[in-house]
């Protein structure tokens, strides 16, 4: 044993009585098997409640209605339109152009789009997931679409990346307008 050096628990000690080596490795198997056991249950409790806080902050679905859109009613309707994935609007004819404000948006969480109006008539459709990590965007303002997880910005009009750190833009899906609703597929 050495005179006058502190005892190190993480380093075996030179002292001839073994009961004591063995007492000062059992507490430290148990600190480290507690330490363990309180960060595992931290990461279950950690998921629980992550997963009830997305729950509580979905909104209302966009109404779901009749498979495929028409293309006639495309051309007719003057919308913008690219490829995408489905969604859909209500079986009365689409959702109301009415909710969808000039120079911003609204985002359908359930069928996970986002639609714009950049200017008067023009009507434009993403896919509402952000490629960063998967968040969905909650918002449209001053011409982007906000992703609240990490503020990476998308602009309203071709869903390209204007800031922040998602890789690329938002995939555009295709929007019908007929009349005075929309349908997205």
């Amino acid at each position: 044993m050495t005179q006058g050096s502190p005892a190190d628990p993480t380093q075996p000690t030179s002292s001839p009585d073994t009961a004591t080596t063995a007492a000062s490795l059992d507490e430290r198997v148990a600190v480290l098997t507690d330490r363990r056991g309180v960060l595992k249950a931290a990461g279950v409790v950690g998921v629980a409640v992550g997963a009830g806080a997305l729950t509580a902050c979905s909104s209302p679905p966009v109404p779901s209605g009749p498979a495929g859109g028409s293309s006639s009613a495309a051309a007719a309707g003057g919308a913008s339109s690219s490829a995408g994935a489905t969604a859909s609007g209500s079986a009365g004819g689409g959702t109301p152009t009415s909710e969808i404000p000039v120079g911003g948006g609204k985002v359908f969480p359930d069928s996970q789009t986002v639609v714009t109006q950049p200017t008067a008539g023009t009507f434009k459709a993403f896919d509402a997931i952000c490629p960063h990590q998967g968040c969905t965007v909650d918002s449209v303002e001053g011409g982007q679409i906000i992703c609240p997880c990490h503020q990476s910005h998308f602009d309203a009009t071709t869903g390209d990346r204007v800031s922040g750190p998602a890789p690329t833009g938002l995939t555009a899906k295709t929007i019908t307008v007929s009349g005075g609703s929309f349908t997205v597929s």
